[in-house]
C-alpha cells in the first residue's frame, strides 16, 4: 500500500507523517518517537473511537491524505532531547570469558568426565542449583591444617586437599566459563577423603563406576562438617551480630527432623507393661522406596515412613518384631528425595536396579508426611497460597474474556459508523435495549484500561501477599532455612541409566533461573525449560523431558529429586 501523509498535533507543533496502512500502530508510534522524543509507552493518539492502540491495524483507521491526529504525552526525561548511554555498550566478541559465562543467555559449564565420573559430574551439578550454597562456599575459608597448594591459577580445581575448599573454587571456576571443565582437583580431594571413589576397575581398566546417590551423601555430610553460616535472621529481619550463632549450613537449609515412635508389634509386650519408645533424628533425605504398590512417589516415601525392626524385647526376654513410624517435625527449603533404585542381587553380586516406573510431580505436598503439630503450622498457609493461584487465573481468564469482548463491541461501532447514519442510529438502539437488560450486565460491560487493569492487580497481589505472611507461624518465621506452606517445587534431578548401579551412565537435569533484571538486580520470570547436563555436553530441554524420566526401562530414570520449598512473600515485600 501507498503510504499516506498526515498530519500530528503535539503541544502546539504539527508534525508532517507518513502513514503506512499496512503497518501497526506499535511502528506509527515510532515514528512519532523519532520526531517528538516521546516514548511509545508514553504516547496517547486519539483517533475515532479511543486511543491508538499497539496492534491496530493502520488500514483499519481509513485515514485520508491531510487528516490531522491529536497526540498527548511527555518524554520521560522531560526532554525530547536523546542522551548518551551512561554505560557503553559491550558487545559478545569484546567481553572475556568470564563476562560471557556471566550474560544472559549463556550456556553454563559442562564437566569433562574423567574416567567413569559421571556419578560425581551429576552430583556436583545438581547441587549447584542451590544458590545459598554457593553463596556460603564463596565466604568459606579452609583450615591451615587442611590447607594445600592453591592450584586455582591453572585452571584445574584449585585447594587439594579440602574437599569443601575444592568445590568452592571449581564452582567459582565454572561460572567463569561456558566450556567443559575437568573437576580434577575436586575428583582428587574426593578420594582422598573417601577412598571407596578410588576403587579400580575388575576389567583392569581405570577407575570403576560408582553410586551417584553415595557420592551425593559423602558430598554433603563433608559439607555438614566444614560448611557454617551465620543464623541471623528472625521474621526476615536482622539481628545484631552478637545474637547470631554458627550452625551448620546443611543442618539450616537441607537437613529435617523425624519424630519416631517404636513399639512391639505383639500385644504380650504392651501387656507387660513395654513403652512406645519415642526418639528424635536428623535426616537429609528421604526415601523414596518402591515395590510392586509403588505407583508414585507420594507411595514410597508413606512406604519409607514405617518400618519393621526385629529386636529383643525385655519384657519378652526374646526377639521381637517392632514398628516404627516416623513423622516430618522439621521440613528444611531445600528436600532431597532418594529412588531406592538400587539393592545388592547376591547370584549377580552386584546392586542390580528396579526398573519399575514411580512418577513424580514438579509440585510435592508433604503435608500429610508431617507431625500433627507441625501440620497445623503449615495448612492455613499452603491452603491460601493455593486459594490466591485459583483467583490469579479466575482473573485473567475473566481479564481475556473481557478484552476480547470488548474488542467484538468496537470493531461492531466502527463497521456500523462506517456504514452510514442509519446504522449509527441501529447501534443507539441497540445500545438502548442492551441497557434495559439489567445492572449486572451493565456492570460487565464496564471495559478497564490496561493500566487501571495493572493497578488493581498491583493492590490485590500486595494485599494478598500481606494475608500471607500474616499466616505464617512465629516458630517457622524465625526458622529462616525452613519451609513455612509444605509445597515444593522442582529444581534439579540425578538420573540413572543402565542395568545396575555399578554400570550404566548418569546425567543431571537443572531447572533454568529467570535472567537478573540489571534495574533491579531481581530475577525475572523463569521460562519453565531446563538445562541438561551430560558430562560435558550441556542442552536446554523442555519440561516435558522430565515427565520421562520416571523410570519403566534401562533409559535414564530419575534416582535422586531436590526440592526446594515455593517462594512465600518476605517482611520487606509485604511494606506499603
Amino acid at each position: 500500500m501507498e503510504g499516506i501523509q498526515v498530519f500530528v498535533k503535539h503541544q502546539g507543533k504539527r508534525h508532517e507523517v507518513e502513514l503506512d496502512p499496512s503497518s501497526t500502530g506499535e511502528t506509527f508510534k515510532f515514528q512519532l518517537y523519532s520526531l517528538t522524543g516521546v516514548e511509545p509507552e508514553r504516547q496517547k493518539i486519539l483517533v475515532k473511537g479511543g486511543q491508538l492502540k499497539d496492534d491496530t491495524d493502520l488500514s483499519t483507521l481509513g485515514a485520508k491524505p491531510g487528516q490531522t491526529f491529536m497526540m498527548m504525552g511527555t518524554p520521560s526525561s522531560g526532554s525530547a532531547a536523546l542522551e548518551r548511554p551512561k554505560e557503553k555498550m559491550k558487545f559478545m566478541e569484546d567481553m572475556t570469558e568470564a563476562e560471557a559465562a556471566k550474560s544472559e543467555g549463556a550456556t553454563p559449564a559442562g564437566l569433562v568426565n574423567l574416567g567413569n565420573t559421571c556419578y560425581m559430574n551429576s552430583t556436583l551439578q545438581t547441587l549447584r542449583c542451590v544458590p545459598e550454597l554457593q553463596e556460603e562456599l564463596q565466604k568459606y575459608s579452609a583450615s591451615s591444617s587442611s590447607s594445600g597448594p592453591d592450584l586455582s591459577q591453572f585452571r584445574i580445581g584449585g585447594n587439594s586437599m579440602d574437599l569443601t575448599a575444592s568445590l568452592r573454587d571449581l564452582y567459582k571456576q565454572m561460572s567463569e566459563t561456558q566450556d567443559g571443565f575437568p573437576p580434577m582437583v575436586f575428583l582428587n580431594a574426593l578420594r582422598t577423603a573417601f577412598p571407596q571413589f578410588a576403587q579400580k576397575s575388575k576389567t583392569g581398566n581405570g577407575y570403576a563406576q560408582q553410586d551417584a546417590e553415595e557420592a551425593w551423601s559423602q558430598i554433603v555430610s563433608q559439607l555438614r562438617q566444614k560448611l557454617q553460616t551465620k543464623d541471623s535472621a528472625v521474621n526476615g529481619a536482622e539481628v545484631p551480630s552478637q545474637s547470631t550463632a554458627d550452625v551448620s549450613f546443611i543442618d539450616k537449609y537441607l537437613s529435617g527432623r523425624f519424630e519416631s515412635v517404636l513399639e512391639c508389634d505383639e500385644v504380650g509386650a504392651r501387656e507387660g507393661g513395654e513403652e512406645p519408645v519415642r526418639a528424635e533424628d536428623v535426616f537429609l533425605k528421604l526415601d523414596c522406596h518402591i515395590s510392586k504398590d509403588t505407583n508414585h512417589l507420594r507411595d514410597g516415601i508413606l512406604a519409607g515412613l514405617e518400618e519393621k525392626i526385629e529386636k529383643k524385647s525385655a519384657v519378652l526376654d526374646r526377639d521381637a518384631i517392632y514398628t516404627k513410624k516416623s513423622r516430618i517435625a522439621r521440613l528444611p527449603k531445600y528436600l532431597t528425595v532418594h529412588f531406592v533404585r538400587f539393592f545388592w542381587k547376591r547370584e549377580a553380586q552386584k546392586k542390580a536396579k528396579i526398573m519399575r516406573k514411580v512418577t513424580f510431580s514438579h509440585e510435592l505436598d508433604v503435608v500429610e508426611f508431617c507431625t500433627e503439630t507441625l501440620r497445623k503450622q503449615l495448612v492455613p498457609v499452603r491452603d491460601k497460597v493455593r486459594e490466591i493461584r485459583k483467583d490469579e487465573e479466575d482473573v485473567t481468564r475473566a481479564r481475556k474474556r473481557q478484552k476480547m469482548a470488548h474488542k467484538q463491541e468496537e470493531d461492531r461501532q466502527r463497521e456500523l459508523k462506517a456504514e452510514g447514519p442509519a446504522d449509527e442510529k441501529k447501534l443507539v438502539k441497540d445500545k438502548h435495549s442492551e441497557n434495559k437488560e439489567g445492572d449486572a450486565e451493565m456492570a460487565d460491560a464496564v471495559y478497564k484500561t490496561d493500566a487501571e487493569y495493572d493497578a488493581e492487580r498491583a493492590a490485590s497481589i500486595l494485599a494478598a501477599k500481606q494475608e500471607l505472611f500474616s499466616l505464617i507461624h512465629p516458630d517457622l518465621a524465625n526458622d529462616e532455612g525452613a519451609n513455612k506452606s509444605g509445597l515444593y517445587e522442582l529444581r534439579g534431578l540425578v538420573t540413572h541409566q543402565g542395568a545396575s548401579a555399578d554400570s550404566g551412565h548418569y546425567t543431571s537435569y537443572v531447572k533454568k533461573q529467570g535472567p537478573i533484571d540489571a534495574k533491579t538486580g531481581n530475577r525475572k520470570e523463569e521460562d519453565g525449560k531446563w538445562w541438561w547436563f551430560n558430562d560435558d555436553k550441556v542442552s536446554e530441554v523442555d519440561a516435558e523431558k522430565i515427565e520421562s524420566l520416571s523410570g519403566g526401562g534401562e533409559s535414564h530414570s530419575a534416582l535422586i529429586l531436590l526440592y526446594r520449598a515455593i517462594d512465600l512473600p518476605s517482611a520487606e515485600e509485604v511494606k506499603q
